[in-house]
């Protein structure tokens, strides 16, 4: 397929468009490269510097782009913090919805008719029950979640009136680097645990902060669910493949279905890295529960996709690679 990755320059964006390439697709990254990097795009994938709220250019590069008639659209563009997002709701409502409209209106426009969408479990909220399935009740704790929740709305929508099948995939927590080892740009001003981990181990900040250590888990930290990037990149390849060949859209999670606390993940980068990892306990950062873990069994059954790298030694091996490299 000819395929145009928007946002394809990210930390996750450039993973996938690797994994397109190495699946023998021909891919273009439209990137602004905001948060994305020139070190994370490839020579075998064409490169349109553009930003989505550029409309004009966005439709020119659908239609007249380097490997147009574009087959599908992989949309990965959208600003992610939730902390951030319930400070400036203003960005995230600018970035995340009005962007993605602007993306499927191209979209129409160009008659590209496959799209496949970075979504989020934020979309979930407090759990009810835990693992979270993809019958949860949608109820966002923070703005972020809110507006990928929105932008799946919209998706439905634009499939009913437009013909344009998506697949949603709600991410759980996103780590590691390829295991082949070919991706090296850092995350910038990273939100997530196990880059904050790398950037503790590798000097690029002081220490860890651990918001709270009074939860109801055995060692009182939060537990999260862990998903290697590598898998969540073969997630996006199998779902855009089960769209073109059913004619239907899709949502599913992506997750490992395993939970690992905060101190687990830091005593694990502790002995892998060799590196003490300085950390100290914080206030408890408002809605954020104590235990989130996946359930995944609707994309092995619909998908047969499942993670093969999520384990948390792959995870931060793969990891320390990439930051080991900016030490001095």
């Amino acid at each position: 397929m000819n395929i145009l990755i928007i946002g394809g320059a990210g930390y996750i964006g450039s993973h996938v468009t690797r994994e397109f390439l190495d699946l023998g697709h021909r891919c273009t990254v439209y990137d602004n490269l905001s948060t994305g990097l020139r070190e994370n795009l490839f020579p075998q994938a064409r490169f349109i510097h553009g930003d989505i709220h550029d409309y004009p250019l966005l439709l020119a590069a659908m239609i007249s782009g380097p490997h147009s008639p574009y087959d599908a659209i992989v949309h990965l563009a959208a600003s992610k913090a939730a902390g951030e997002s319930m400070l400036n709701p203003e960005k995230y409502s600018r970035n995340n919805i009005s962007g993605t409209i602007n993306i499927l209106n191209a979209a129409s426009a160009a008659g590209i008719q496959l799209f496949v969408f970075s979504s989020s479990a934020a979309v979930y909220g407090e759990p009810l029950y835990l693992p979270i399935d993809e019958k949860h009740p949608t109820n966002p704790e923070n703005y972020y979640g809110f507006t990928k929740l929105e932008i799946e709305r919209i998706l439905e929508w634009y499939d009913k009136l437009k013909n344009i099948r998506f697949a949603s995939l709600r991410y759980f927590n996103a780590a590691g680097y390829d295991i082949k080892g070919r991706i090296f740009g850092l995350e910038q001003n990273p939100a997530n645990l196990l880059p904050i981990i790398m950037e503790a181990a590798s000097g690029l900040r002081l220490e860890l902060q651990i918001f709270g250590d009074d939860y109801d888990t055995p060692d009182g930290t939060c537990i999260r669910d862990y998903i290697h990037v590598n898998d969540l990149a073969a997630g996006h390849a199998l779902a855009l493949d089960y769209i073109a060949k059913n004619n239907k859209s899709l949502t599913v999670n992506l997750g490992s279905e395993n939970g690992n606390s905060v101190k687990e993940v830091l005593e694990t980068a502790r002995k892998i890295t060799g590196k003490e990892i300085p950390a100290k306990i914080a206030e408890r950062r408002p809605g954020d529960p104590a235990k989130l873990t996946s359930s995944a069994s609707l994309a092995f059954s619909l998908l047969n996709w499942k993670a093969k790298y999520s384990d948390m030694e792959t995870l931060i091996k793969t990891s320390w690679t990439v930051y080991e490299r900016s030490i001095i």
